[in-house]
């Protein structure tokens, strides 16, 4: 994202007195994602970065189009963190940033304990290929596939 990284900000704040909050908003307003929509924000930058489009991840994703484009300009939500992570692996996104993707989505980050979420990892690492086959490696290791949009959850 343009302006200073999350570490930077951190540093940042880790000297900044409550007096000065008004001015660290201000001098950082370019670094920071926006309060009414921080998941949009986000992935529009990721996108950019990654030279992308977006109709390219839907499919990618195995997403309807529509439905993509409605999540990704957070005009509607979903509590299926599969979907995301879906968006998060056809975006190409390392783990770090889909687990930052997560956060500001506001779903329970990838944890390595939990053992589907450890062959997730695994594949946002290695990136066995498409969400197809991330499906497969699951479903080889009994594990549930990442359940598309339409799925009830």
């Amino acid at each position: 994202m343009k302006g200073k990284s999350t570490d930077e900000l951190e540093k940042t704040l880790s000297g900044t007195h409550p007096g000065e909050a008004g001015k660290y908003l201000r001098e950082n307003k370019d670094s920071l994602l926006s309060e009414d929509r921080p998941f949009a924000d986000y992935m529009r930058e990721i996108i950019k970065q990654k030279n992308l489009l977006q109709q390219e991840i839907f499919l990618k994703a195995d997403i309807p189009e529509r439905y993509g484009y409605k999540l990704l300009s957070q005009q509607k939500h979903t509590r299926q963190r599969d979907v995301i992570l879906r968006i998060c692996y056809a975006s190409e996104m390392t783990l770090e940033e889909t687990q930052k993707a997560l956060r500001i989505y506001r779903m329970p980050e990838l944890y390595s304990k939990v053992p589907r979420d450890a062959l997730i990892m695994i594949a946002f690492n290695e990136r066995p290929g498409d969400v197809i086959e991330v499906n497969r490696f699951l479903e080889q290791n009994g594990m549930e596939p990442l359940r598309s949009s339409g799925t009830p959850e």
